[in-house]
């Protein structure tokens, strides 16, 4: 028995099996520690003859043993009126609506779990497409069968159905995990992604020429659009992370950027030196962190999608995306000799899978590899045979 505070709480350390660090001011008030190191602040009560476990909330944000306790003391004066809170929450859990669900949902996970492009995705999802289909329903009653109508209604647009139904399929876990449902089943589990038709493009070096050649053109009249394009061009980087590269993690001595954060988390960008040259020429703006600088003081340049139609129309480059610079690299590198390995290090892939979508390319090259050599053989016998 110990009063519960931050040092006791923190102090309690997980063991082989679960076990409860009971407070001395109030006793049916705890922490349950588990192996996997979660801490839960619950309190035990009887009502009508049995011993009830009330669970408070998870040791952290907003939790602590002072609010815990407070809490605490708030439920147990319910329960001497008689009252049944564990029978009340599981009411209101049951009742809870998908509309009143997506909103805990974007609050306490999209917003505090997820990067910003992310969370702008999720909430696309739930506010387009989920809550407007289901919004009014209560979460306990979607099946399956509702999920599988849902998503097929979408089919027409496959990879927003897909996207859709991953953030749905997230929804329904924390459901589980929050005892909002409590069944144990995501209705999304089984339910057939539709086929997704990867756009791949990759440049020539015919194309290469006319886009450098466009390049120059625009580097007069908006060079730091320009040269953000070339950055990507040279590094295979993705968009946002030349378009909000702070010089702050750009080492020219050791040809580097050292990202502290990007899709994949913290990473290290290896430089060519042509790369490094344009990062030499860019001017440093004393009140910009950014090296691509934006129009207002102090901020990134935060529209290339202009400037990028403006100049694939000039090098004939129409349809080309801005992703598709990222693709070429990785294309010229597999052209190069480069295995899928080495490529998923060099844009900065978590997961080899990912690096795979180019091992056609890679099949291409040896076949090209394999016919030069069968070539040079068939030379050599045909010599063979003539000096016979």
């Amino acid at each position: 028995m110990a009063r519960l505070n931050k040092k006791t709480v923190t102090a309690a350390t997980p063991e082989a099996k679960d076990y409860f660090l009971w407070d001395d001011s109030i006793p049916a008030f705890a922490v349950r520690v588990w192996p996997s190191g979660r801490k839960v602040y619950v309190i035990h009560y009887r009502s009508g003859g049995r011993l009830r476990r009330y669970t408070i909330g998870q040791h952290g944000s907003p939790w602590t043993a002072d609010l815990a306790r407070d809490e605490a003391i708030r439920i147990l004066a319910r329960v001497h009126t008689g009252e049944n809170p564990a029978d009340k929450r599981s009411d209101d859990r049951k009742a809870m609506t998908v509309a009143s669900f997506s909103r805990r949902f974007l609050d306490e996970y999209v917003d505090v779990h997820l990067k910003p492009r992310t969370r702008g995705e999720y909430r696309r999802s739930v506010e387009l497409f989920i809550v407007p289909k289901f919004g009014s329903w209560r979460m306990a009653d979607l099946s399956r069968a509702e999920v599988v109508e849902f998503h097929g209604s979408f089919r027409h647009i496959p990879y927003q159905a897909n996207r859709t139904l991953g953030v749905l399929s997230k929804m329904f876990s924390l459901a589980d995990l929050w005892g909002i449902r409590q069944d144990g089943v995501n209705p999304c589990r089984g339910v057939k992604r539709y086929r997704e038709e990867r756009r791949e493009r990759f440049l020539t070096r015919e194309e290469y020429a006319r886009l450098g050649n466009s390049l120059d053109e625009a580097t007069e009249d908006m060079p730091e659009a320009a040269r953000a394009i070339r950055l990507l061009a040279l590094t295979g980087c993705r968009l946002r992370e030349i378009q909000t590269l702070q010089w702050a993690h750009v080492w020219l001595d050791g040809a580097e950027l050292r990202l502290p954060d990007s899709k994949t988390g913290a990473k290290t960008v290896q430089l060519g030196t042509a790369a490094v040259d344009v990062l030499k020429a860019t001017p440093r703006l004393p009140d910009n962190p950014y090296v691509i600088t934006g129009r207002k003081a102090g901020e990134y340049l935060t529209d290339l999608q202009k400037p990028w139609r403006r100049i694939r129309k000039a090098a004939g480059l129409d349809g080309v995306r801005l992703h598709d610079l990222r693709h070429s690299f990785a294309s010229d590198a597999l052209e190069m000799g480069a295995d899928l390995t080495m490529i998923g290090r060099m844009l900065g892939h978590s997961d080899i899978k990912t690096t795979s979508r180019y091992a056609h390319l890679k099949r291409e090259n040896v076949k090209r590899s394999t016919d030069q050599v069968a070539q040079r053989i068939s030379s050599a016998l045909t010599d063979a045979r003539i000096q016979a």
